[in-house]
Formats: C-alpha cells, structure tokens, sequence
C-alpha cells in the first residue's frame, strides 16, 4: 500500500509537470493503459495520480475515453482568486476586531521570519511561513472549514505552478505587501485590515493571470476585478 501511494505520488508529480510546461498538449486525450505502458506502472497507481489531476482541474476524465488534459487557463487563476478575496477580506475584518496579544506576537513572528527568508532569498521557508500568516490571521474565526478551504485553494495553485515568488516579483516586495496588513490587524483596525488584503490578494492575482496569459496567449478578462467588487459591495 505504502509502494503504490509512492509510486501515484510521483507519477503525479511527472504528469503534473508536463501538463503545466506543455510536454502533454492541452486537448490530448490519454489512456489511462497507455500512461501506465509510458511509466512503466501498473494502472491502479496511475488512476489514483489521475483522479488527483482531476480533482486539480488539470485534466478531465472522460468515460469510456480516457483522460483529457485541460491544461491552465486564466479563467482558473481568476476563479481561484475570486473565491480568495470573498472569503479572506472578511476574516481578515474579523480578525482586526478580535486581535488577541497571543495572535498579535505570532503574526509579528511570522513577518519577522518571512524577512529573514526574503534576503537570504529561501523561497522554501518564505512560502511555507507565508501559508501560516495567512492562517493565522484566518484562525481568528475559530472555523477550520474556512481555513481549510482556503489552504485547499492556495494548493491548487501550487500544483498549477502559478507562482509569483522571484518571477514577477520578489520575497521582499511580498513581505512589504504583507506589513500593512499585520499593521492594521494589530491596530484593531478592521476596515484597513480588509482594504489591505484586499489589495495584496487583487495584485496577486493580476500577476498570475498575466503570467499564465503570457503562456497560452489569453487576453485578461475584461472588466476584472471592478465588476466583482461592485457585486460584492452592492447593497441587497
């Protein structure tokens, strides 16, 4: 049991690679025998890496067919996001409001260690303490669903390789972005606290969909993000 889960995960982690570099062609459709024949595995390893990339949205699977690869969109990183703002600008209000010391050290901790990762440039550490500021700051709510949501959201950009760090712009322009929000949530200060993530998940967002764009030649989608935030602050 222990050989297969090894085996899925690095059959996963190929198929995964040649999807977001372009080696397997978006549209192609694929076999879940020939792709095991390819690696050189047995089939029941290559349906879990295949359910894996489904679940992803690289791939569909399509019955009696095979695996067709989807490739990434823009329309993915966008929807990603939209769902990262609508849930995180919220928490990060409440949060500002219900600011304990305990919550306020870690979240200066966090900033501290994500600066020292920043200038001797490990991506490694900077990722991994960023993930655990954001859900810190998501933890305020007391709702393990939510922040699991949101973990779930920031993995699928992860295995899409959608990354912004030392690409479009560096740790320590990230770290900056991530000051004033720490600033207003340890201020008790939930409407900055909101308007500043707001503003680091929007300028994210617009990075990876301009990055993916540059690959598949997609134009950004027009009217984004205004029309989702007049949705969002319209009154009911």
């Amino acid at each position: 049991m222990h050989e297969r889960a090894t085996i899925s995960d690095r059959l996963f982690e190929r198929l995964r690679m040649e999807i977001v570099s372009g080696a397997l062609a978006e549209g192609s459709l694929h076999s879940i025998y020939a792709l095991a024949e390819r690696f050189d595995v047995s089939r029941t390893p290559t349906r879990d890496a295949v359910l894996r990339l489904a679940e992803a949205g690289l791939v569909t699977v399509e019955r009696n067919r095979g695996v067709r690869v989807r490739g990434i969109g823009v329309d993915d990183i966008r929807r990603i996001f939209e769902l990262r703002l609508l849930l995180e600008v919220p928490a990060t209000r409440f949060a500002a409001a219900h600011c304990t010391p305990e919550r306020a050290r870690l979240l200066e901790e966090d900033l501290e260690v994500m600066r020292d990762a920043a200038q001797k440039d490990d991506v490694a550490a900077f990722v991994e303490r960023d993930i655990m500021m954001h859900e810190r700051i998501l933890d305020a709510m007391g709702n393990d669903r939510l922040t699991a949501h949101v973990r779930a959201l920031r993995e699928l950009t992860l295995v899409m390789d959608a990354s912004t760090f030392d690409r479009s712009r560096s740790l320590l322009d990230v770290h900056e972005e991530h000051l004033p929000i720490v600033d207003a949530v340890l201020a008790g200060d939930p409407r900055t606290a909101g308007d500043e993530m707001n503003r680091h998940l929007l300028q994210t967002a617009r990075l990876l969909m301009r990055q993916v764009g540059d690959r598949t030649g997609e134009p950004l989608p027009d009217g984004w993000p205004d029309d989702l935030l007049a949705s969002a602050s319209a009154p009911v």
